[in-house]
């Protein structure tokens, strides 16, 4: 079945580079990935539309697949969003795939489960190449011991030593169910890949700092479940730098139902 532009809504999947721009979520007076999809939505359509992003990213962090949505009554076929957009955005952001779709979809609340994915350049020297994607560490890393901790991470966990005192009083409900938490080696990138039924605000750069401090024998493996299980907040950290973690995607019980490109 075609989808009704009228009452159907559209999703979009972007992928972005959250280098120069002050987080996905629209700010007045700061350049946001939400604010220039708007932009050029505007400018493809002549209608003012705002979108809504399945998991809200800081300023600096990146996006592999991030999903938006939005409703609009513009006819324009799917193609013609995906090139259009990308003919107004900036070069650091790509709209990959468009969706219409029937009936209701909320795109933050529908979803099941969000992946990201935070890299650590492990060496003495900086990388020009890598830098703006990895954060540097010097001095070799125990990655046997940060696995180790990582498995204090998996099931459901109130994670309120991973946020500070002011992000708890925002969100009171700290409970989140982590499925994954991982840390590979390839060469001299270190990598965390985590997923979860959602984060709370700078949890996976927090979970990054302990990590590393783990890694580096400053803290043991078992302090590290300690700091889980004291739910303190402010106790993890220090924060890791925005630039080594990108959102990776955005999961759903099933495929998006309507149509495609």
């Amino acid at each position: 079945m075609v989808a009704d532009p009228a009452t159907g809504m559209t999703v979009l999947i972007v992928e972005y580079d959250g280098t120069n721009y002050h987080g996905s979520q629209w700010q007045a007076n700061a350049p946001t990935i939400q604010g220039e999809i708007e932009k050029a939505l505007k400018k493809l359509t002549g209608q003012m539309i705002r979108i809504k992003a399945a998991s809200r990213t800081d300023a600096g962090v990146h996006a592999r697949e991030q999903v938006v949505s939005f409703r609009t009554d513009s006819a324009l076929p799917l193609n013609s969003f995906i090139d259009g957009l990308n003919h107004y955005l900036p070069r650091d952001i790509a709209v990959k795939e468009a969706h219409r779709l029937n009936g209701s979809f909320d795109v933050r609340r529908g979803a099941v489960s969000r992946e990201y994915k935070y890299q650590i350049l492990n060496s003495p020297t900086r990388s020009p190449i890598r830098q703006g994607f990895s954060c540097r560490v010097e001095g070799e890393l125990d990655i046997e011991a940060m696995n180790r901790a990582c498995r204090a991470l998996i099931g459901k966990h109130d994670f309120t030593s991973f946020v500070s005192s002011a992000e708890t009083a925002r969100n009171k409900r700290t409970v989140r169910e982590v499925f994954k938490a991982e840390i590979t080696r390839d060469g001299d990138m270190i990598v965390l890949d985590m997923a979860a039924n959602s984060f709370l605000p700078h949890q996976v750069r927090n979970t990054v700092g302990s990590l590393i401090k783990v890694g580096q024998g400053k803290i043991t493996a078992d302090e590290f479940y300690s700091m889980v299980e004291a739910k303190t907040p402010g106790l993890a950290g220090p924060t890791a730098p925005a630039d080594g973690l990108c959102l990776m995607r955005v999961n759903y019980p099933g495929p998006f139902e309507g149509d495609a490109r």
